[in-house]
């Protein structure tokens, strides 16, 4: 078992470099007097196994305020109808503006490097009008008809990257597969030429990579994509026409140019937040998805069977029942009070940051009957994976796609798929905001061409 270490304060991806590590009662400042000792939080054993800290919360201290690895104090929001109500609540702001701290000034809320790069004016930054305004411009590239029509691209990368590791008999399934295939699928969809997209695979890997990169290496690889952005969508603002590309970059220019106003940095910062949003929360869906059905044998031959069966409703409840049990994002990102209110029964000043814990509300008994249980056929499941509101994942209409496609895949070419080490050695990303694996090395019977 690791030691209760606190995360190193630059490996967090939504956390800088430099920041303290939690207090060390672990959980922070708000810990109700009467109940039991508070479980430590942000640990690199939390990472691994969070589910009985948040069932702590839940029960104790619901709405719970906790100092972050970065020095922040935060309210982690456990129970499944705060969390529903808290994403959608207009009180609570996505823009960092009303941190009631200069800590975003520092770069200690929100994604490294954003905010030098001139990348802040994305999604997950702002507030209607301006919401709604750059929501409606993407919202067409992930309607069901253009997913169903990229479908046969996610296909086609699927089965190329197994094809890779197939012989081999064994693998790394996070960097041979689960990271791939998102990269370059949301680079189709940009549209990133082809022989740019090598770049876009580094840049994001150092993303993910956090505190294994060299220091400082995030902020450097959102300046790197930064500069390309704008430099494509130079490009192919100059060769576009009203007619032509129908990929997503080019979609957003010519809306700005049929008066949409929409600024290059706002074009930029879009794009760039659908690559980062978009890639790591299907990696971590992969990734986690398989490695929970590799720890349930009869969940996943139901799966396996369903696969090979082509029936398609046990693969979509089973997506959605992996996104419930293990999710790719752990806590949603960042909100902060516009003015103080009341939240699960608990004051909230003006200016407070609000971080709603997917993970916890998720597995909420008194919501989600059993909720400890992998159950692939759960049908009443609401759950809050990606959210809810008007902040409600934009992408997941295609991360649904890619986990469908990804895992189904999986099953029926590599039917004997097995992990390749034992559960307690592998190792989870530390971070606020994303959950996944660092690596899942698996085993299987080698398929010969």
């Amino acid at each position: 078992m690791r030691p209760q270490t606190p995360f190193p304060a630059d490996s967090p991806a939504d956390l800088p470099s430099g920041g303290r590590p939690a207090d060390p009662a672990g959980a922070g400042p708000g810990c109700p007097a009467a109940a039991p000792a508070c479980p430590e939080l942000f640990t690199w054993e939390f990472a691994s196994d969070p589910y009985p800290a948040y069932a702590w919360l839940r029960e104790h201290a619901p709405v719970h305020r906790t100092r972050l690895p970065s020095g922040v104090e935060a309210w982690l929001v456990t129970r499944y109808t705060d969390a529903r109500q808290a994403l959608a609540d207009t009180r609570l702001s996505k823009n960092p503006v009303h941190h009631s701290e200069a800590a975003h000034g520092k770069g200690k809320v929100g994604i490294p490097g954003e905010r030098g790069a001139n990348l802040m004016t994305h999604l997950l930054n702002i507030d209607p009008p301006d919401h709604t305004r750059l929501r409606r411009l993407v919202s067409k590239a992930f309607t069901p008809r253009r997913i169903a029509q990229f479908a046969p691209r996610v296909q086609e990368l699927t089965d190329s990257f197994i094809d890779s590791f197939a012989e081999r008999g064994e693998a790394d399934l996070i960097h041979e597969f689960a990271f791939p295939l998102p990269i370059y699928a949301i680079c189709d969809l940009l549209g990133v030429p082809r022989e740019d997209q090598d770049d876009f695979r580094d840049w994001a890997g150092m993303m993910i990579r956090h505190g294994g990169g060299p220091r400082g290496g995030v902020a450097r690889s959102v300046k790197k994509m930064r500069g390309y952005l704008a430099e494509l969508i130079h490009r192919k603002r100059e060769t576009l026409g009203d007619e032509g590309a129908d990929d997503l970059i080019s979609g957003l220019i010519r809306a700005s140019d049929h008066g949409e106003h929409l600024t290059e940095n706002e074009a930029a910062a879009m794009a760039f937040i659908l690559l980062f949003a978009g890639f790591e929360t299907t990696v971590n869906l992969i990734g986690n998805g398989v490695y929970q059905l590799l720890r349930h044998p009869e969940q996943r031959q139901l799966l396996q069977k369903a696969a090979a069966e082509g029936d398609e409703g046990l693969l979509a409840t089973g997506v959605e029942e992996l996104l419930r049990y293990d999710g790719p994002v752990e806590l949603a990102t960042w909100r902060f009070a516009t003015r103080d209110l009341t939240l699960g029964g608990q004051r909230i000043a003006e200016g407070d940051p609000v971080l709603v814990v997917l993970a916890a509300a998720d597995r909420d008994p008194e919501r989600f009957p059993g909720p400890d249980v992998l159950d692939l056929s759960r049908r009443d499941n609401q759950h809050l994976g990606y959210g809810h509101g008007i902040h409600y994942c934009l992408g997941a209409p295609l991360a649904r796609l890619e986990g469908q496609t990804a895992i189904a895949t999986l099953l029926t070419r590599l039917p004997d798929l097995r992990l390749g080490a034992d559960p307690d050695e592998l190792r989870w990303r530390g971070g606020l905001i994303m959950r996944g694996l660092r690596a899942l090395p698996v085993e299987f019977t080698p398929v010969h061409r």
